[in-house]
């Protein structure tokens, strides 16, 4: 069989490729960027502006991995390089306070109802292993819960997936996980309010907390059930339990206010990145300020980072931050809802199964034709007819995320004419799309944090 790669003309992103596999693992610095889900070879970026990539072969795509998701304003906004390039004038990293720190933690207090006071790091990840040691901290409890295929960075704690019923301890899914670690993990099924409830009953006082991504995004998009985010609130107030939700997604781009204002359920604390350093490495973890005085230096739960609020990250987050409003959120929307609307018309028009999840400016097509609610659901997608659909679209000069357990990103430099542009290359890589019988077992997602 003849692989997609091979079928591939000799390129300068090909020869970058082939040389960053003899000095990075893999050749990438995130394990999704290999492309290892959907075949071929990454194109290498040169540039990007709006909402264009422009790669080493002087190919342009319409992106909709958009880094992730912090580019909700698009790549490179000249006033934003104007203001860091500013910034760099002045110094980049000083060890010591600044303003910026102090301005860009004025604003997230202002917008996020849960959080009275705010910690900057540089990742998700460091900010969800940071909420974790608070609430096992504050409660003098161990376990955490989180759910089967909700991502909260690579911290060994999240590393970990379920055995053979909901009440079993976690084992580890990566080598160099601890077991006793893994062990301190229980595993719940996304929008299943008793699958939680059940481990509050057998592990009776004993879990600090329960993490979870208020609308999942590393399954591919997932909204809450109606209900779901008000039991999580419910069962940890009863129990004694620090309820964390992990916006690093959600947060800045579901609303100005994170999912937690849309659905109106305030957490103990809140893990934020992406949108929050307008595309620098920016994290941060916040909440209610009787947890958060009990990070060091006002209380004794540890955490340092040299890097942490460096002025050109700062500089980023307030440029991002301040230019949220109502009029933008409405605008993605909409283009959200024409993209998948679209979405879907292509598919009833070429026969394929598709069901478009969506949540305001972020959607995913999962190539299966029942509903998608939890991670069972997810998975029983079609990877093989995802990734087909893929390469038929970078073909075509648009740049889905290289995964079908992923989002796809809008921003407000996309236009209706990006949208309607996009949605016809999907029209035709769908009609490429043989339906043929999975005899393999289901992919599990990437995970890009």
């Amino acid at each position: 069989m003849i692989s997609f790669a091979a079928l591939m003309p000799a390129s300068e992103s090909t020869r970058l490729f082939n040389r960053a596999r003899r000095v990075l693992p893999g050749g990438v610095n995130s394990p999704v960027r290999a492309f290892a889900a959907v075949g071929g070879r990454p194109p290498f970026v040169e540039r990007a502006r709006g909402a264009r990539l422009y790669d080493a072969d002087g190919q342009s795509y319409i992106d909709y991995v958009m880094s992730w998701g912090p580019l909700i304003h698009g790549h490179a906004p000249p006033e934003l390089t104007r203001a860091l390039r500013s910034a760099a004038g002045r110094g980049t990293s000083f060890g010591a306070p600044t303003a910026l720190e102090v301005d860009l933690a004025r604003i997230v207090c202002r917008l996020v109802p849960s959080i009275a006071l705010v910690r900057f790091v540089n990742s998700g990840t460091e900010a969800t292993m940071s909420a974790i040691r608070v609430a096992r901290a504050a409660t003098g409890r161990d376990r955490i819960v989180k759910f089967a295929g909700c991502y909260h960075g690579h911290g060994d704690a999240f590393l970990v997936q379920a055995g053979s019923g909901a009440t079993t301890l976690g084992v580890p899914t990566s080598p160099g996980v601890a077991r006793a670690t893994a062990a301190d993990t229980l595993i719940a099924a996304y929008n299943d309010v008793e699958s939680v409830e059940r481990l509050c009953r057998t592990h009776r006082e004993r879990i600090a907390a329960v993490i979870v991504e208020p609308i999942a995004g590393n399954m591919g998009v997932v909204p809450p059930a109606p209900g779901f985010l008000e039991g999580l609130r419910d069962l940890c107030d009863r129990h004694g339990i620090v309820l964390i939700f992990d916006e690093v997604i959600s947060g800045f781009r579901a609303s100005r206010g994170g999912a937690q204002a849309v659905y109106g359920v305030m957490p103990d604390l809140t893990c934020l990145g992406k949108i929050i350093g307008g595309g620098l490495p920016v994290g941060a973890y916040g909440g209610r300020g009787d947890l958060m005085e009990r990070v060091s230096p006002a209380g004794p739960v540890y955490q340092a980072g040299t890097l942490s609020g460096n002025p050109l990250a700062m500089t980023a987050g307030v440029w991002s931050l301040s230019r949220l409003s109502a009029p933008l959120y409405r605008r993605l929307d909409k283009l959200g809802r024409r993209l998948a609307e679209g979405l879907r018309t292509a598919a009833l028009e070429t026969g394929v199964a598709l069901t478009v999840n969506t949540a305001g400016s972020v959607l995913t097509p999962f190539f299966t034709a029942g509903p998608v609610t939890d991670y069972a659901s997810a998975t029983a997608a079609d990877t093989e007819a995802y990734a087909a659909f893929f390469r038929g679209m970078l073909r075509r000069g648009v740049h889905p995320p290289p995964s079908q357990f992923e989002g796809w990103f809008l921003s407000d430099a996309h236009t209706e004419r990006d949208v309607d542009r996009t949605v016809r290359a999907a029209r035709q890589s769908l009609a490429e799309i043989r339906p043929a019988p999975r005899e393999s077992a289901p992919q599990r997602p990437e995970t890009p944090r």
